[in-house]
């Protein structure tokens, strides 16, 4: 009979671990309170800075960082000296047109560069990469020339149009119809499908998540856009939110800090809303990307 070679336990093995992990689970927690501190401290205080009084100091050693008699008068006073709930539809439209533009030429491009066997896709490729390294200032005066030439000056259709379609976001989903199998598309072909019903029946069902990352790239872009809103819009009534917390410091109304917190929380809000609502469609796009 041959000899036994017994194997040695694996529990010691399993209790070092478990002892080396503990060591460094204070230490891990710690760094996620440091990040966590980082991150949301500042905006929990401009939070509570917000709710305080105007009797209530805001600096120096007599503030403190829990109002003592919270109220509202900040929130209340943004709505009096500015049109808040205009540059807040103003900001929802130019979203919404961006989100819809984002989401339909990216999803058409990216599948025009996934696909093999058509001239010109490594160079219209190239075009795109380059793209991405040119400054959006360096091409901001021919995009307002450009602008200007279409009668779009201080229009909503105007500060959307440079926006309507981003580089990066053809390379999301390009990589995401890339990363569907040939035999599954194959298959398909066999069974006698059209590239129409290719693309709305394998194609889009596979690639979810990364629309989704588009929509939540596209909406945080164009809603705290500044440059070019600024460049483009001239009348009031057509101002964006980011445009309208630029007035609560003008000297007319006089410079408030707790205003100007105030209407930088009512701008936060509704990216806070739409991540909180995408957020795990959001990171399995993400992850699913970094899979592929």
């Amino acid at each position: 009979m041959s000899a036994r070679i017994e194997q040695p336990p694996a529990r010691p093995l399993l209790r070092r671990r478990r002892r080396r992990w503990s060591r460094t689970t204070p230490v891990r927690y710690a760094l996620l309170l440091f990040v966590l501190v980082i991150s949301v401290g500042p905006l929990l205080w401009q939070f509570l800075s917000s709710l305080k009084g105007s009797g209530e100091a805001l600096f120096g050693r007599d503030a403190t960082l829990f109002p003592q008699s919270p109220t509202l008068d900040a929130y209340v006073t943004i709505f009096r000296q500015i049109p808040m709930d205009a540059y807040l539809t103003n900001s929802a439209i130019v979203c919404a047109l961006t989100i819809a533009s984002q989401v339909v030429l990216p999803t058409a491009a990216g599948y025009m560069l996934s696909r093999r066997g058509w001239r010109g896709r490594r160079v219209t490729f190239t075009v795109l990469i380059v793209s991405m390294v040119v400054p959006f200032e360096s091409i901001m005066v021919s995009l307002f020339l450009m602008t200007q030439e279409l009668g779009l000056l201080d229009t909503l259709v105007g500060a959307w149009l440079p926006g309507a379609v981003s580089a990066m976001n053809v390379l999301i989903m390009r990589a995401a119809f890339t990363a569907v199998p040939d035999e599954i598309e194959d298959a398909a072909f066999l069974d006698g499908a059209s590239e129409w019903q290719r693309f709305t029946a394998l194609f889009l069902p596979s690639s979810i998540g990364a629309m989704l990352v588009v929509v939540v790239n596209s909406f945080i872009t164009a809603w705290d856009d500044f440059l070019w809103p600024l460049l483009v819009l001239r009348s009031e009534s057509s101002f964006t939110v980011s445009l309208g917390l630029a007035r609560l410091s003008a000297s007319s109304f006089g410079f408030d800090p707790r205003v100007v917190m105030a209407g930088s929380i009512i701008a936060v809000v509704p990216v806070l809303v739409v991540f909180i609502v995408l957020q795990r469609w959001f990171h399995r796009g993400v992850a699913a990307g970094g899979v592929k």
